[in-house]
């Protein structure tokens, strides 16, 4: 076969009717384009003839493109127009259509259902509950195929009577009270908590009309009545301005910031001691205070603008409710006495303790109490008096003052200032002047052997706590580089540890700076109204460093279990607060007290020393309807966990940690509701 010429080629009629309709094509492409531009929107039809082996394509409009149709003379008359409700049938995804997106998954953790990092947290408001019912039940379990009877489980624990609304079990143990040989020296004010097995067993209930607390900074200048329904430190102390009714709101306490020894107000007895000591510079110098006999914790509220932590501290005595209304406030405070036992704080914890008219007799039985106060002041800090004896001059009272002067010599205490109705002292930095003593002078050095971080059910010692000769705990950074400087007192703590403590001590730092701040992103933590927070086994205090530096406005309780090393120098060497505590037993504190509680690895350890469900309890007892527990904890304990909060009414939520779904940890994250009887 001979090959197409050039010429041949071009007059071949197949060749020319593709080239006509590729023609055709394009120009109807720009034709309909040009048209749609002009909005033209006329339908086009395509049409072809072919005669003797040729086809000529036409385009043609619609003929009934200019006619309009009236579709109702086609209805009938007597028929109804309105549609039947249509079924709603699914459609099936296309490639261009994907599947419509899930509900949203209301959210309660740091993570969401696919184990990732989900950056919706929902806050709600307090739930009521109004028949949650006082009778406990319980439920059989089955058997675990050994040769051991069924056991019962606790379904729902019912409410405790209305008389245990305020009940600190150590401290209103009737019983063990009236069993003491002696309460002179004020033993009834201290520690004597259920015997094992008679502790709490049902969900304390909240006073009638309770609502939710007044957030921060408003709480530090009035609260519900309703919620600390008392009116007798009013009565009592009203005329001092210690606290108030509102005339105007009933349902209102006001506190107008006064005190005993200060009734025109905290501020300008502050302004006062710094300009009596120019060494007593608040938020730097002076981080950490404590306040003995605290009334309702003004002096410590109002140190909070200044960049100071305080510990205010008062029996529950005849001024009931006076740290109740402190935490209300939301200002630090705990139920603690100076009776026969150490306080639960370390040596050298506090760079300023207060005492104004605290109704303590420093002097008695040789100055025991204040060589208390020697063995937690810091080497080089200040002691506070303000009572009638500095100001008066009475004989009886002018007697006083000369027992107190001689007992504060005798501890080498420096009178550095007294002016007006205050006195204050300075601890020496080290043993020098101890040790220069006359022989036979009373309250000795402690033997060498003394621990005086040794603090849980220690009784008070006749002796002076000695100052480490190293300069531990006395050389602290000024706030707020001491945060996060690893202090020397890191190296006194027992512990296995095979990596380098400073170094574990900024891992730890590190690693709660990175999970609050996804709590932040994921959880919308700045939301949640923290305030008084608890990190109930707090390490070297790194939870607590963390809300610091990521700037939520709260302070952190950090509680070191007796179970554990003991990390409370550290703490407080870096400017937080502390106190030792076993989680068997019940804490000092009113119920309904704390708006977060936090747990890391707390329940495998305490496990193996106590029931869980005694733990749990005690975290419903103190924590407010409507606040948070987060428990971070090994797989293996967290069904039990859950099964307890369930029967005490909170909801809650298992999430993975950030290391993913196959960590050997998770987060329940937990809601205590408000319930009613």
């Amino acid at each position: 076969m001979k090959p197409l010429a050039n010429a041949d080629l071009l007059k071949n009629p197949t060749l020319i009717k593709i080239s006509a309709l590729l023609l055709l094509t394009v120009a109807s492409f720009y034709l309909g384009k040009h048209w749609s531009n002009d909005s033209y929107h006329q339908l086009l039809f395509f049409s072809s003839s072919a005669t003797s082996g040729t086809s000529t394509p036409k385009i043609s409009i619609s003929p009934n493109s200019n006619k309009t149709f009236n579709l109702s003379a086609i209805i009938p008359s007597n028929q109804t127009t309105t549609p039947p409700n249509p079924i709603p049938i699914p459609s099936l995804p296309t490639e261009t259509e994907p599947n419509p997106p899930p509900p949203p998954i209301q959210s309660f953790g740091i993570v969401d259902e696919n184990g990732a990092m989900s950056d919706d947290f929902e806050v709600g408001e307090v739930e009521n509950v109004e028949d949650w019912g006082n009778q406990t039940e319980t439920v059989e379990s089955e058997s675990d195929g050994e040769a051991k009877p069924n056991r019962f489980r606790i379904k729902k624990f019912g409410m405790c009577p209305e008389s245990m609304r305020e009940y600190i079990p150590c401290l209103d143990n009737a019983d063990a009270i009236k069993k003491l040989e002696s309460t002179e020296r004020g033993e009834k004010f201290e520690r004597h908590c259920p015997e094992k097995g008679n502790g709490l067993n049902c969900l304390v209930p909240p006073p009638r009309g309770y609502r939710q607390p007044i957030p921060w900074p408003r709480s530090r200048d009035e609260v519900w009545f309703s919620n600390v329904p008392h009116t007798r430190l009013v009565e009592d102390k009203g005329g001092q301005n210690w606290i108030s009714r509102d005339t105007k709101d009933k349902n209102k306490f006001k506190f107008p910031g006064g005190g005993t020894q200060f009734i025109h107000g905290a501020d300008q007895y502050l302004d006062q001691m710094s300009k009596m000591v120019s060494d007593i510079t608040f938020g730097k110098h002076i981080r950490v205070a404590m306040d003995v006999g605290c009334g309702v914790a003004s002096f410590g509220a109002y140190l909070l603008s200044r960049d100071v932590l305080t510990m205010s501290v008062a029996p529950k005595d005849v001024h009931e409710n006076q740290i109740q209304f402190a935490l209300e406030r939301g200002v630090p405070a705990m139920a603690a006495a100076f009776a026969t036992r150490r306080l639960l704080y370390p040596s050298q914890a506090f760079d300023l303790i207060h005492c104004s008219r605290c109704r303590i007799n420093w002097t008695r039985d040789d100055g025991i109490l204040l060589l208390e106060i020697n063995r937690m002041l810091r080497a080089g800090g200040y002691f506070a008096w303000a009572a009638q004896p500095v100001y008066k001059h009475e004989a009886a009272l002018e007697e006083q003052w000369t027992e107190m002067l001689n007992l504060t010599n005798s501890l080498c205490w420096k009178l550095v200032q007294k002016e007006g109705y205050i006195a204050i002292w300075q601890k020496p930095l080290n043993n020098t002047c101890y040790l220069s003593r006359e022989a036979g002078t009373k309250q000795p050095l402690c033997d060498e052997s003394d621990d005086p971080d040794n603090v849980w059910y220690t009784s008070l010692k006749p002796c002076i706590s000695r100052i480490p000769e190293n300069g531990y705990g006395g050389n602290v950074p000024s706030w707020p580089d001491r945060l996060h400087t690893p202090p020397d007192r890191l190296q006194t703590i027992t512990f296995d540890s095979y990596i380098a403590r400073k170094e574990l001590f900024k891992a730890e730092s590190k690693f709660w700076n990175e999970i609050i701040g996804s709590y932040i992103r994921a959880m919308k933590w700045k939301k949640m109204k923290l305030r008084n927070v608890m990190d109930m086994k707090a390490g070297f205090g790194g939870f607590a460093a963390a809300l610091n530096d990521h700037k939520l406005d709260c302070w952190v309780l950090n509680v070191v279990p007796i179970s554990g090393p003991n990390t409370l120098p550290v703490i407080y060497d870096r400017g937080l607060l502390g106190v030792m505590h076993d989680w068997c037993e019940p804490f000092d504190t009113y119920p309904r007290t704390y708006d977060f509680l936090h747990a890391s690895g707390l329940f495998s350890v305490e496990r193996k020393r106590c029931e869980m469900s005694t733990i749990l309890l005690e975290m419903d007892r103190i924590l407010r309807p409507g606040g948070r527990a987060y428990i971070r904890d090994s797989i293996d304990v967290m069904d039990e966990i859950q099964e307890i909060t369930k029967a005490m009414g909170w909801q809650t939520s298992l999430r993975d940690t950030s290391e993913g779904p196959h960590a050997s940890y998770r987060i329940l994250t937990c809601e205590k509701r408000l319930l009613k009887a």
